[in-house]
């Protein structure tokens, strides 16, 4: 049963090279509906550990061992339900070769000096903000 009240979210920036990747989704119902880029990301799996979770999607999503991904930050909002969202990232010192998940529909490496525009980033751009925060944590 899928609970209203709280959302356990994780995601995962891949940095390498001076490049960040990043996804959109085949099938947008688990994103509101969002068709724009993405750090890869999914909810907890019941009683599942944000780092299980954080590795479980760089498999899944990326096919990418990121077992050495560290929890950048944690973020905290109301949105009708309370989320709570696990910024992990990863730092393989060469860009790796990726394979797209079933429901990912579209997987880019940008370049961290010219990244997308907001319009072209799933919930208004929101992403960015974390990418930012993520670089200024450092690494």
């Amino acid at each position: 049963m899928e609970c209203k009240a709280h959302k356990l979210v994780a995601d995962i920036a891949v940095i390498s090279e001076g490049h960040i990747l990043m996804v959109q989704y085949r099938d947008t119902t688990r994103y509101d509906g969002q068709t724009g880029w993405f750090l890869p990301d999914d909810f907890l799996e019941n009683l599942e550990h944000p780092d299980d979770a954080a590795v479980r999607i760089g498999k899944s999503q990326l096919g990418l061992d990121v077992s050495s991904a560290r929890l950048g930050f944690i973020e905290s909002f109301g949105d009708g339900a309370w989320h709570l969202i696990f910024h992990y990232r990863a730092d393989p010192v060469r860009r790796p070769a990726v394979r797209k998940g079933d429901n990912v529909v579209a997987m880019e490496w940008f370049d961290l000096r010219s990244l997308p525009p907001p319009a072209e980033v799933a919930h208004h751009g929101w992403c960015l903000d974390t990418v930012e925060r993520l670089l200024k944590a450092g690494g």
